[in-house]
């Protein structure tokens, strides 16, 4: 069995992601590890050579500045640079991480059982994992049914496969039809660092991408406007390699007690006291799960 780990990136050291420790993260499980480099004006480049792995390979690339985020090619561009990794990976499954998700070491035993146990498998197009989001500092997640929990990181590479945008998959059936991939769960968890940086480069990154997804200005990014029902606390460990990133902190983040919820966050805080009360769960996936 052959695995290569794949990921799109342009100005990752300057837009704060942890683009190094989530590629170490699964350096262990892959036989090759491709990365789309868009064009960089920061040291991200020179940080991908000093790993020093001979596994990695970097395929520079350029981006189409001239795609609308009208609504049927929101993020387009994005899907675009995932699916120029994806690609050129040459494994029997093809493992996807974007450069703030992190894998823990004590999960990789796991994954790698997973693939070779679906291998042989057909039904099973993918693998997916469950999903923290840190949210404001290490120590706390943010938790309802407007943060995806669940999502594929595995593709088999032996079908057609494309991207349209960042975050999932598509299987092609027919130059007509696409579809979400079939999928098996892994038992693991991606470890999400996106909003755990600092606001500054949030919000620096926020106004380098929102033209790739809406024609507007990006609003600013304040941590502490959020609902609090969301937030919980985290009492894990991190992954070995991304500690040394993480910035210093003590107790959960602290929301504007004062902040006035959105429709949207309203929404999202019935659903939590329905899933709750009831047991229910209101996911959105991006697959068909196969038990």
């Amino acid at each position: 069995m052959k695995v290569s780990g794949f990921t799109f990136l342009r100005n990752g050291q300057k837009l704060g992601y942890p683009f190094v420790a989530s590629l170490r993260s699964i350096l262990p499980v892959v036989d090759e590890f491709i990365v789309a480099l868009g064009p960089c004006d920061d040291e991200t480049e020179k940080m991908l050579r000093e790993i020093g792995d001979p596994k990695i390979r970097i395929i520079p690339t350029q981006w189409n500045e001239r795609i609308r985020p009208d609504y049927s090619v929101k993020g387009f561009v994005f899907g675009q640079q995932k699916t120029i990794a994806l690609f050129n990976c040459t494994g029997d499954w093809a493992f996807y991480l974007e450069a703030d998700e992190v894998v823990h070491e004590d999960d990789l035993p796991k994954i790698r059982a997973a693939m070779e146990k679906h291998l042989g498998d057909e039904r099973v197009e993918a693998l997916a994992f469950d999903y923290l989001h840190f949210y404001g500092n290490a120590n706390t997640y943010a938790w309802s049914p407007g943060w995806y929990r669940s999502e594929v990181r595995i593709i088999r590479n032996t079908i057609p496969v494309w991207s349209s945008e960042s975050l999932f998959f598509n299987v092609v059936d027919s130059h007509k039809r696409s579809r979400y991939p079939r999928a098996a769960h892994t038992g693991t968890t991606i470890y999400h660092y996106g909003w755990v940086r600092h606001e500054a480069q949030m919000n620096l990154k926020a106004g380098a991408t929102q033209k790739y997804w809406e024609d507007q200005p990006a609003a600013k990014v304040d941590y502490s406007k959020i609902d609090a029902a969301v937030l919980r606390p985290f009492a894990g460990t991190h992954p070995k390699v991304i500690q040394a990133w993480l910035p210093k902190a003590e107790g959960i983040f602290p929301a504007d007690p004062h902040h006035q919820l959105t429709a949207r966050e309203k929404k999202h805080r019935r659903l939590l006291w329905l899933e709750q009360t009831f047991g229910l769960r209101f996911n959105k996936k991006h697959y068909r799960l196969i038990r």
